[in-house]
């Protein structure tokens, strides 16, 4: 695990969150990008094959666990479960997006 400072004292983390339950065909990518953006979060999102939703978001801890609150309490997307694993930063990475799968 990496934790960095992002030179004004708050830690940044990158986390690999893959979100089980009834998470495509109802906005799930659209409505993470919608929700990173104003956390200044980067990092992407895309659908698996095997029915579950796999996203690397990169930013402050405190704006992370902002995010993941945020999916988890939209009545559209029922996440019944997500596995989180934090993965080293990527440093040049700009903007979040929706992958195509």
């Amino acid at each position: 695990m990496r934790i960095r400072s992002d030179g004004k004292g708050m830690a940044q983390e990158r986390w690999r969150v893959q979100c089980f339950g009834k998470v495509q065909h109802v906005g799930f990518r659209y409505t993470a990008m919608y929700l990173a953006k104003p956390l200044y979060l980067t990092g992407w999102v895309k659908n698996l094959s095997d029915g579950s939703v796999l996203l690397e978001a990169q930013g402050g801890t405190a704006q992370l666990r902002k995010f993941l609150i945020q999916l988890k309490s939209q009545k559209h997307l029922h996440i019944e479960k997500s596995v989180i694993e934090v993965l080293p930063l990527q440093p040049y990475e700009r903007g979040f997006h929706v992958q195509r799968g």
